[in-house]
């Protein structure tokens, strides 16, 4: 049986939007920010460092979506995908990354939407509270 965290919820106020985030970003500074805003817009957001604190806080809590970074200190943002693929648990996800994603790699894991850093926070929120997809096109 695969798993599927619950599909976008409606916010007050606002459009229809996945309430529960899970932001895997090694960079403190972007982190935050990136945080600060969606708790400002009604979100619950959790906050990881590396793929082990990413696996230990969708265990205690599954997100309705994963914002995730691909180089992270303990392993790759694929590595948890491909950790989360292998126990059938299946979360959207937005990758943020500096590094360039492959078609190939779009084309496997299938991500709501891919943003190269940087990117502006604008497109990054607009992604989030439309639950649209969104795939920057590789080489922009």
């Amino acid at each position: 049986m695969v798993e599927r965290s619950p599909p976008a919820r409606q916010l007050a106020g606002g459009p229809s939007a996945y309430r529960r985030i899970l932001i895997v970003e090694d960079e403190a500074t972007l982190r935050r920010v990136i945080s600060r805003n969606l708790v400002g817009r009604g979100h619950l957001v959790q906050e990881a460092e590396t793929v082990g604190a990413a696996i230990k806080a969708i265990n205690d809590e599954r997100p309705d979506l994963i914002l995730l970074d691909i180089n992270l200190p303990d392993r790759t943002g694929w590595d948890l995908l491909r950790d989360l693929r292998s126990r059938e648990i299946i979360i959207p996800t937005i990758i943020v990354s500096a590094v360039r994603v492959s078609q190939g790699r779009i084309a496997e894991f299938s991500p709501l939407a891919y943003l190269p850093k940087p990117f502006p926070l604008e497109a990054l929120l607009r992604i989030v509270e439309g639950g649209c997809r969104a795939t920057a096109a590789e080489g922009d």
